[in-house]
């Protein structure tokens, strides 16, 4: 099996990425884990990853404060690319960029969305392209030609001042925060692969579509 990936997205070690780490992965507290993660509501060895006839199969390890994937409690799990591990106050995501558009374009096609063969060479040359940002924008009612040009993640500016350095970090934290709240109060639904969140969720994720409207109005326009 190929090596495996794993970023961490929230927590004191938030935005490392562990990239081809090669099973048995111990992941906890203690010096001496293939991943040592700073955060002490995590045990010394907090969980194992281990391989088991091509399967990767996440164990707790009798931890203290226990083990959550994609939200539910667990003592084992067979992981699949794209899994949300939370581990104390740790959130960890399981697969890289590649191994997650794959996955994603597998439901894609198990669902019947599978793109006629005269469009088989362009979607390719967007999934080498950018597969997992393909993968994510991808929607069988879409016109093809724009999901294959669906925007890519900007870089960061640069030779800002101290201040603006500062405002724009203040401001994409904000983003961050209510962006991980709403991820965290989904219900997952493995069966049908299908994610759900109730309506005052919802309804917060429109209002923080619609302050980024505003926010990009404002620098597009600054004298409205």
């Amino acid at each position: 099996m190929s090596g495996i990936t794993i970023r961490v997205l929230d927590g004191a070690d938030r935005g490392r990425i562990y990239q081809n780490v090669g099973p048995p992965i111990t992941i906890g507290r203690e010096e001496g884990n293939t991943i040592q993660l700073n955060d002490e509501r995590v045990s010394r060895y907090h969980i194992k990853i281990q391989e088991d006839n091509s399967r990767l199969v996440l164990t707790d390890l009798d931890s203290t404060n226990g083990t959550k994937v994609n939200g539910e409690d667990i003592q084992l799990r067979i992981l699949k690319f794209g899994d949300m591990i939370a581990v104390g106050r740790s959130v960890l995501l399981f697969g890289s960029r590649e191994q997650i558009a794959g996955r994603l374009a597998r439901l894609r096609d198990d669902n019947g969305e599978a793109a006629s063969a005269a469009d088989q060479e362009q979607v390719q040359k967007a999934a080498n392209f950018s597969s997992l940002d393909f993968e994510l924008n991808w929607n069988e009612e879409c016109d093809m030609q724009a999901t294959l040009h669906a925007l890519e993640p900007p870089e960061l500016p640069d030779r800002l001042t101290p201040g603006q350095a500062a405002q724009l970090a203040e401001m994409l934290e904000f983003l961050y925060v209510r962006l991980r709240n709403l991820i965290q109060s989904a219900t997952v639904d493995n069966k049908s692969s299908k994610i759900s969140l109730d309506l005052r969720q919802w309804q917060g994720l429109i209002d923080l579509q619609g302050r980024l409207s505003e926010y990009l109005r404002r620098i597009g326009n600054p004298r409205d």
